[in-house]
């Protein structure tokens, strides 16, 4: 078991996706979903920028993971399509992805991470596909801005800046584990950026890493 941890630089709802009973990481972090496998665990922290530094966001057992092209099939996840003239729910959806049957090229449906105009963004395909791998968790705690302080036994875990942490030893992250079972699971409060009332329905520009 191996314990991931990487800076939630902009907290959508989007990646991670914390919707409809499951959690998902589909987008973003393609380093992260290329290797974490069943078992691992994802954790991801506040921002400095956005005064969330050191506070847990999300928590996740990785229980499964897809392929793009399982992920957009997959009936259970259809909801997770986004949908922008929907709720933020709906807007916020991560099942982006799938191959153009005759030429194989990747589709992107519109979505948080497409241009203005509903076009895929070029950057975020290129950043985003660098791993096909789409990790699924049905155990789970997502916080969102309201997630608490990292216990100050855990400060090693927290990644300072850019890209994630993995090498922890393993009584730290057996230790981390048996506390996050044992505190609330499921979704526990909005994304921060919807707090904050800067829940923008697609990015100024990408990629959003």
């Amino acid at each position: 078991m191996r314990l991931y941890t990487y800076v939630v630089a902009r907290d959508f709802g989007f990646a991670p996706n914390p919707f409809h009973g499951v959690c998902t990481l589909a987008t973003c972090k393609p380093r992260i979903r290329a290797k974490a496998t069943v078992g691992d665990w994802v954790v991801g922290t506040g921002s400095k920028s956005l005064g969330q530094q050191g506070r847990l966001v999300f928590a996740m057992e990785v229980t499964e993971t897809l392929s793009y092209e399982e992920y957009w099939r997959e009936p259970r996840f259809g909801a997770k399509r986004p949908n922008l003239s929907g709720s933020l729910k709906q807007a916020f959806g991560d099942n982006i992805y799938h191959r153009d049957p005759g030429s194989g090229e990747w589709l992107m449906a519109n979505s948080h991470h497409s241009l203005t105009d509903g076009r895929p963004n070029p950057q975020n395909v290129s950043h985003d596909t660098q791993s096909e791998r789409v990790l699924v968790s049905m155990s789970f705690t997502y916080w969102g801005g309201l997630g608490p302080a990292v216990p100050a036994r855990f400060a090693k875990l927290v990644c300072p800046g850019q890209g994630h942490r993995c090498n922890f030893p393993q009584e730290l992250v057996d230790d981390f584990v048996a506390w996050q079972r044992s505190r609330e699971r499921g979704y526990c409060g909005r994304p921060l950026e919807w707090i904050e009332g800067r829940a923008l329905r697609r990015p100024a520009a990408g990629p959003l890493s």
